[in-house]
C-alpha cells in the first residue's frame, strides 16, 4: 500500500522520541515529523543520523 520511508532513520533511532531529535537539530518536532513523511536527501538524513548518533553516546554515558 504505501512505501516505508527513511527506514534506516526509523530503525536507528529506536526508541528516541522525535523531540530530542529535534531539540539535537535544533528544529521543532513537527518539522522532524514532516520530514519523515518523505524520502528525506542526503544531506538531511545525514544529519539526522549524526544526531541520532550524539544522542545515543550521550545516553551511553549518562547510564
Amino acid at each position: 500500500m504505501f512505501k516505508k520511508r527513511n527506514e534506516n532513520i526509523e530503525k536507528a533511532k529506536g526508541s528516541i522520541p522525535y523531540w530530542v531529535i529535534a531539540e539535537k537539530l535544533g528544529v521543532h518536532e513537527n518539522t522532524i515529523q514532516n520530514w519523515m513523511k518523505k524520502e528525506m536527501d542526503e544531506e538531511r538524513q545525514r544529519k539526522v543520523m549524526l544526531a541520532i548518533e550524539q544522542i545515543k553516546k550521550q545516553i551511553g554515558k549518562e547510564r
